[in-house]
Order: C-alpha cells, then structure tokens, then sequence
C-alpha cells in the first residue's frame, strides 16, 4: 500500500454521469481519494454522506474528493443520485487504480479469505505527492480526521 510521500498514481477512469476522470485534470489542486467495497452497503454508505455532510469543509481547502469502487458507472449513478453525493465516484471495473494504491488484497471475514477492496483513503496534494495515508479505515470518525489533516495542508 502507498504511504506519505509515495507519488500518486496516474489514472484516466470512468466516473459517474458516463464521463471520464484523469489524474492531470487534478494537477495543481489537493485531492482525497477513498477506496470502498461497494455501492449502497450500509459501511459504504456511513463513510459516502459521512464526505457529504462534512463536503464544505473539505471544498473550503479547495480539495476534491473522489470515491473509487469496482462498481459500475450505472451503480455509482444510481448511488450518488440516491444520497445526494455532491463528488465523483469513480468506476474501477479493472482494478488498476486500486492495485496501483494498494487497495485491493487478501481480506478475512469470518474465517474466510478472499481478495477484495481494503478500504482506505488517500490524502494528495497539490504536487501529486501522497500527504497522507489511512490503510484498514474504519469508517466511525474517519471523515474528521481527513478533515484535519487537510487543515494542515
């Protein structure tokens, strides 16, 4: 996994509305990119309008905030337009983004193993350079400490 001081992958993705998202299209400006199982489970869901209802504090540092998940364009749609999410998600069907930040690896749930997306979340500045790093987020409180690491940008 990727951690402070690591320089942020380049991507060029779909997001939600059918469009498509690079990674030089944020040059110049902070962004926090968070890693998330999926659309409309009830984590997921906390962690999406926990950036939401806190999205003018983040704006207020001029930073952008990304979702990323497997899911497709049409699910993300259908998430972001049903909880009102005022950011993009973006749709990561072949992995790379998350392989390239490290979010995708051996998971246990009840005894079980299997690969899938370790929820985690990414602070970038504006040189592209990772600020900060939360690998394994739990997503109670986890919006405010974002929050305060942007105040120290």
């Amino acid at each position: 996994m990727l951690t402070a001081g690591d320089k942020a992958p380049e991507f060029d993705l779909p997001i939600d509305g059918g469009a498509t998202l690079s990674s030089a299209s944020l040059a110049g400006k902070p962004y926090v990119v968070y890693f998330y199982p999926k659309d409309n489970t009830p984590g997921c869901t906390t962690e999406a309008c926990d950036f939401r209802d806190n999205f003018a504090r983040v704006t207020t540092s001029g930073a952008v905030v990304l979702g990323v998940s497997k899911d497709s364009v049409k699910s993300h749609d259908n998430f972001r337009s049903k909880h009102d999410l005022p950011f993009n998600l973006i749709s990561d069907k072949e992995l790379s983004l998350h392989e390239a930040y490290g979010a995708w690896g051996k998971k246990k749930n009840y005894g079980r193993e299997y690969m899938g997306t370790i929820r985690s979340t990414f602070l970038v500045g504006a040189d592209g350079v990772i600020r900060q790093a939360w690998p394994k987020v739990r997503v109670k409180g986890h919006v405010d400490r974002v929050l305060q690491a942007l105040e120290g940008l």
